[in-house]
């Protein structure tokens, strides 16, 4: 969600600043705006509502020169998005902040401030933030004691960055339920909600823990654990360069994506799957031995995750027959789930931050043996937190709807399955099959994206729909749910998903002569119940596309049912194979409408607040 930068040097931070807003664009944004402490020893602002570069346009009229600063793109929680709720918030031309997160006991804390004489420019819960640091600094703390004693005062999730007029060359951040990263310079270090913000200016970094607090200067760097302790906190050297969040030569970071998805698939295997033969140390030291024990699986994530653990459920009960649960972190965190037996718990997120899932994770962790994080980022949280964990090394996604991460996600489940039935009586000729198999889907990904027109020539039917219906049975019903997302998220056409047996359960109700249903169709076993539920739309008058493997006979169909041929791949992994035409229907479809395919409305990349 919202992204933060901050620095401190010898040299105008303004630039890093903004270059580092622009590279946390992908997060999603409603505003954004930069402060730093100028010579004068006073601290310049400008805020603009909108993009970064109505941002950029602001600077190029009115220039900020200072060696420490905060930046920030805001994504509104309280507050509508506007110039006035855009961060860094100011209070008394005294002290300058700039918030990720969200303070629950805003309303509390603002109505003692407001008894106290504060007054208040916004509706945002972090200028509650901003005043109590100033409250504190009114009573003679300095900078660091005073963010120490407000953020004591909130409840919620907060990542911070703070600087003072009172002392110019320090800049304190602090996290707790929020990311928050340090880059090392030579002479000058920075802060940012994600690393790659900072890739042009360092490649070290270090990642702050729950409840730590960092006094920051240009040459002196000191962190603080939640009990006040100073510590030392491990330097991670990013092997990512300035580049690798580029387009490339493609026109949205979305088809970058898209296309980068048969190597990031066989980045998944490399190291890991050898002649067919999954290493036991694919997982961590130790992690083969817990799998033994392990009689029920529980999965939990949020979104295109979820919809990853859907289909693992289908895996994991089908292949190997070990129970498995898969819920949406936001509702499980407030329940009090009934957990089994020696259960694993699978969390799957792209970012490793997502709120709903940490918070689900901690809500049962001393209830469980055995957690496994399956994420793209080593540093995460998540992973931080959980026993064991596999990397889906799908490199950085800036496309806010997500495509490589999800497939990547998908392809180390399958890894998590083989590892499972090892002692579940998976042959390891199966297993060995399997792995062949799933080899092989990145040629025929391949094939998909060089013959992509088909696809773009469908786009053309849904630009002016308002809403559409997606289908699929078994293991391709959750592909079915998030072709359904992809198109909402990024054209804005209300989609639905249904098991295709579920139709007459109600759906068909929606059916009219020319409503377009959408369908995926694998060979294996049960074509023909798809192919009947089809039927039932067309009879009734629906547009059908199909995306069907070429072993199935759709020729008696009739016209008003459009198929596009589909590599002959095994029903088990053709979940990897059926996302993609979806992901390329949805892009297509927004690019023809003209919605803003990288950054939708409304949605953020990584979800770190309730």
């Amino acid at each position: 969600m919202c992204g933060i930068v901050g620095a401190v040097a010898e040299r105008n931070v303004t630039p890093i600043l903004l270059e580092g807003l622009r590279r946390l664009e992908y997060r999603g944004y409603d505003s954004a705006g930069i402060a730093v402490l100028a010579q004068k020893n006073c601290i310049d602002r400008i805020r603009r509502a909108g993009k970064v570069q109505a941002l950029a346009d602001a600077l190029e009229e009115m220039p900020l020169h200072g060696s420490v600063g905060v930046a920030h793109t805001r994504w509104a929680t309280h507050g509508e998005p506007s110039e006035i709720n855009a961060h860094p918030h100011i209070c008394n031309q005294s002290v300058a902040i700039v918030h990720n997160g969200i303070i629950e006991n805003h309303s509390v804390l603002r109505q003692q401030q407001q008894s106290a004489g504060f007054t208040f420019t916004s509706g945002t819960d972090t200028e509650v933030a901003v005043h109590q640091v100033e409250h504190y600094l009114k009573q003679g703390n300095d900078l660091l004691s005073a963010v120490k004693k407000a953020v004591a005062d909130f409840e919620g999730a907060y990542a911070l960055g703070v600087i003072s007029v009172a002392e110019p060359g320090r800049l304190i951040a602090t996290r707790s339920g929020s990311p928050l990263v340090i880059g090392l310079g030579l002479g000058e270090h920075f802060i940012a909600s994600d690393a790659s913000a900072l890739l042009p200016v360092t490649r070290r970094f270090i990642y702050l823990e729950e409840g730590d607090v960092a006094d920051i200067r240009a040459d002196a760097l000191v962190i603080y654990d939640s009990n006040g302790q100073p510590v030392e906190r491990e330097v991670h050297e990013s092997d990512l360069n300035a580049d690798a969040t580029g387009k490339k030569g493609y026109r949205h970071y979305m088809l970058k994506e898209i296309h980068e998805q048969p190597s990031c698939l066989l980045d998944v295997f490399e190291g890991r799957v050898h002649d067919g033969k999954l290493s036991d140390a694919t997982f961590g030291l130790g992690a083969m031995e817990v799998f033994d024990r392990v009689k029920c699986v529980q999965i939990i994530a949020c979104g295109t995750s979820y919809h990853a653990g859907l289909v693992a459920k289908y895996w994991l009960e089908d292949l190997i027959g070990i129970p498995c649960r898969v819920e949406v972190a936001s509702e499980f965190r407030y329940r009090n789930p009934v957990l089994m037996p020696d259960s694993l718990i699978v969390t799957i997120s792209q970012s490793g931050e997502t709120a709903d899932t940490l918070a689900a994770l901690r809500s049962v962790k001393d209830r469980v043996k055995s957690t496994l994080a399956i994420c793209n980022v080593p540093e995460s949280s998540l992973v931080r937190e959980c026993e064991f964990s596999l990397m889906t090394r799908a490199g950085p996604e800036i496309g806010v709807a997500s495509t490589k991460a999800f497939t990547s996600q998908l392809l180390a489940l399958v890894l998590l399955v083989v590892a499972l039935g090892k002692t579940r009586g998976m042959e390891q000729q199966r297993a060995t099959e399997l792995m062949h198999e799933a080899l092989a889907v990145p040629a025929d990904i391949e094939k998909i994206l060089a013959d992509k027109i088909a696809i773009e020539k469908w786009a053309e039917a849904f630009t002016d729909l308002s809403n559409t219906i997606f289908l699929g049975r078994g293991v391709l019903f959750p592909i079915a749910l998030e072709g359904a997302l992809k198109l909402k998220e990024i054209s804005y056409i209300h989609a639905d998903a249904y098991p295709a047996g579920e139709l007459k359960h109600g759906p068909i109700a929606l059916i009219e002569p020319g409503k377009p249903v959408v369908a995926v169709a694998c060979k294996d076993g049960f074509e023909d119940k798809i192919k009947s539920n089809l039927q039932e739309v067309l009879t009734r008058g629906g547009e059908v596309y199909v995306f069907a493997d070429e072993r199935i006979d759709m020729s008696d169909m009739g016209e008003h049912c459009h198929v596009i041929n589909m590599p002959p791949v095994s029903s088990v992994l053709a979940p990897l194979l059926y996302a993609i035409p979806l992901q390329l229907l949805s892009y297509f479809v927004a690019v023809q409408k003209g919605t803003d395919v990288d950054q939708p409305r409304n949605l953020a990349k990584s979800v770190t607040v309730e």
